[in-house]
């Protein structure tokens, strides 16, 4: 059996802080020798306005292992949110990323063969909060990112789960819409 990770992908949502501040990063993870680093180099030279590739970083200078690309979900169109997005954000999906291999959920001696992609979410309306706690925002996203991680590493949830509770769960977004909030 072969020890490649040729592709996995998995979600988290960590929310609980103030308004604006949930994380729900959708990560892809694989060998930059497969389709996952074809991803990579092809999104980060192919950008696009307001949906900037960027690598995670530690600082500016500092890329974390593995290489992960994070991607916006939200058009970029505001200084505020690029500098919250480009900074704190950032910075805690990089320390997920490292969090993740220190719990082994990445394999440590594939820190350097595997890459991952972030789809990252920050709502567009963090630009309105007065007096934004980037410690929990950071927090946040960090906690989200290991967990997804975490999630996409053990194929969670299982298929048996999901074929086990799909007529017990109903989408949030889809409940308030037949409630007639949305």
């Amino acid at each position: 059996m072969s020890n490649r990770i040729v592709l996995r992908a998995g979600e988290a949502l960590v929310a609980g802080g103030p308004p604006g501040t949930a994380a729900e990063p959708e990560v892809v993870i694989g060998e930059l020798d497969g389709p996952v680093g074809t991803a990579i180099a092809t999104l980060t030279g192919d950008q696009v306005q307001g949906h900037t590739r960027v690598f995670a970083l530690l600082n500016t200078d500092i890329m974390v292992r593995p290489v992960t690309l994070c991607v916006s979900k939200v058009t970029v169109d505001n200084s505020r949110y690029t500098n919250i997005l480009m900074g704190t954000v950032q910075f805690a999906i990089a320390n997920g990323v490292l969090d993740a291999v220190r719990a082994g959920y990445i394999p440590k001696e594939k820190a350097n063969d595997l890459g991952v992609i972030c789809s990252v979410w920050l709502a567009p309306t963090i630009v309105d909060v007065k007096d934004l706690d980037h410690k929990v925002l950071f927090d946040i996203h960090r906690k989200s990112m290991c967990e997804a991680i975490r999630k996409a590493m053990a194929s969670e949830p299982t298929i048996d789960w999901l074929l086990e509770n799909q007529d017990k769960i109903t989408h949030k977004y889809y409940q308030m819409g037949l409630d007639g909030k949305v």
